[in-house]
């Protein structure tokens, strides 16, 4: 594996980590160059899972589009860049597990699998998420969101 930092091809293998549903590998990594540490995934190559839009196209599924979008949301809280990883790994074995063998899954159940997850960690990237998701467009949507939200929280 190439060195991101200085692009030597020496690295050591730290540690190994296996995902939930047992789909990708996490691997920490450490030149044995410079020492820089890094990640690498593992995954296993098969037919790309395709999203269904609104709209009816398709288009395969992006964890990176998603990931935009959690930071996104997520931006100038307390949630750690360990903690977005971890949110994304279980949205997506959990949009793998509702996909199955179809391989194919609605972009709106992507989208509640995301605003599932985000209320365990961070509750205003919760509401900040469902507002580009919901597409709010007035104060009223945002008020409704957070009494609904308090009430199961509740």
């Amino acid at each position: 594996m190439r060195c991101p930092h200085c692009t030597s091809m020496d690295d050591k293998v730290l540690e190994s980590r296996q995902n939930a549903s047992g789909s990708t590998i996490r691997r920490r990594r450490e030149c044995l160059s410079c020492g820089y540490r890094f990640t690498s995934y593992e995954r296993i190559e098969d037919k790309p899972l395709m999203v269904i839009k609104r709209d009816g196209r398709r288009e395969p599924f992006d964890l990176n589009k998603l990931g935009r979008g959690i930071r996104s949301c997520t931006e100038k809280l307390k949630v750690s860049e360990n903690q977005i990883d971890t949110l994304l790994q279980n949205i997506e074995d959990a949009i793998m597990l509702k996909a199955g063998s179809k391989r194919e899954i609605a972009s709106s159940d992507i989208g509640d699998e995301a605003l599932k997850q985000l209320k365990h960690v961070d509750l205003v990237a919760y509401v900040r998420f469902a507002a580009v998701y919901k597409a709010f467009n007035d104060l009223g949507q945002f008020i409704a969101e957070i009494q609904k939200l308090g009430k199961e929280l509740g």
